[in-house]
């Protein structure tokens, strides 16, 4: 359906506060059967989650904006399958995407970026913030300038200055990944968190929503948090030492893609993998391994290509006065090892290249 401005098509998208109880040997999702999201359908809506939102989407832009995406960092599958949904969604409406990102998920490395662009003054900047208190100048500066921002699944201490901000259900995501630990743990036992770094927003969100599920079940014991700072290397020695002080440690929630990886290597390397249940978030070609190997039990998927294709809308919208909303939360999908191999599993699954 068209008119005057733009054609609008009404998208279902899982509402805040979702509390999710998956089933480990199942494949189930928050996303939207009727979503059209540029990373596949055919996901069910969980019957628990709350009333959806209605966001309005738009049809082709008034004239060939010029965007500019800048990723958390480069060559990240999960950064690149969210460029992939931001192209495609781009060439949809008639705008033009240019794309860069720092090599390490740094401030220091993303705000010369920041500063470069803002410099150039494009009409709308995707960005995924490095960290919450860091990038909150740099970015009020873009949006000063009179560039529209749209934060796509990261944030800053006051998103405010943003047109909109994109981003998965993260304390839903954590609770689901405790709920997959409980699954493959029913008698409970001590359990741990490995993340990248504190002061970022998507990765704290989901600690807390693991720990706040581990606090509310008395067999497990929660023993802490550890930052790898992004590394593998650094989240394999780190997982080497949780397991020489907690020897009888059952499950590990690693926070992201490169948490995932060192941790099970720190637990390969132990010889851990028949004791200690690795749920991972994110799912790269890294983490799909190590989940066909049996090193890892499970991931929870975001679904970046989604993200990136709304924040390629609510940028459009707000550059042509259309109906913008200022949060949208998409959902994930919880893959194992015996729903990998099915549409579902594999249309989750990141991307390495559009």
């Amino acid at each position: 359906m068209k008119d005057t401005a733009m054609s609008r098509r009404t998208l279902a998208l899982a509402a805040a506060g979702v509390a999710l109880v998956l089933p480990v040997t199942a494949c189930t999702s928050t996303k939207p059967a009727e979503s059209g999201a540029a990373d596949g359908g055919g996901a069910s809506v969980d019957p628990a989650a709350p009333a959806a939102t209605s966001v309005t989407v738009p049809g082709k832009a008034s004239k060939n904006y010029s965007i500019q995406f800048i990723q958390g960092v480069a060559g990240d599958e999960f950064y690149i399958s969210m460029q992939c949904g931001i192209e495609a969604e781009a060439a949809k409406l008639g705008v033009t995407v240019n794309t860069q990102g720092p090599q390490k998920f740094d401030p220091t490395l993303q705000r010369p970026i920041v500063d470069s662009v803002r410099a150039n003054k494009p009409d709308a900047v995707l960005i995924a913030p490095t960290d919450v208190t860091a990038m909150q100048s740099p970015l009020e500066a873009v949006a000063q300038g009179g560039s529209k921002v749209v934060l796509v699944d990261t944030t800053t201490e006051d998103p405010s200055y943003a047109a909109s901000a994109i981003a998965s259900d993260n304390i839903g995501g954590g609770k689901a990944a405790f709920e997959a630990i409980k699954q493959l743990n029913p008698d409970g036992g001590k359990v741990m968190i490995m993340s990248t770094d504190p002061g970022i927003s998507t990765t704290d969100a989901r600690a807390k929503g693991f720990e706040d599920a581990v606090k509310a079940d008395s067999k497990f014991q929660y023993v802490g948090i550890q930052y790898s700072h992004n590394d593998p290397a650094t989240a394999a020695n780190l997982m080497t030492s949780s397991l020489q002080k907690d020897a009888d440690l059952v499950g590990v929630f690693a926070a992201n893609l490169f948490a995932a990886e060192g941790t099970a290597t720190g637990v390969r390397q132990a010889n851990k993998g028949a004791q200690v249940k690795i749920v991972g978030f994110d799912a790269g070609p890294g983490q799909v391994k190590a989940l066909r190997d049996g090193t890892v039990n499970a991931l929870v998927a975001q679904q970046p290509a989604t993200i990136g294709q709304y924040g390629v809308d609510m940028a459009v919208a707000a550059l042509d006065g259309g109906q913008v909303t200022p949060k949208v939360q998409t959902g994930f999908t919880v893959i194992t090892k015996e729903n990998l191999d099915t549409p579902e599993g594999q249309a989750a699954v990141y991307k390495s290249s559009c």
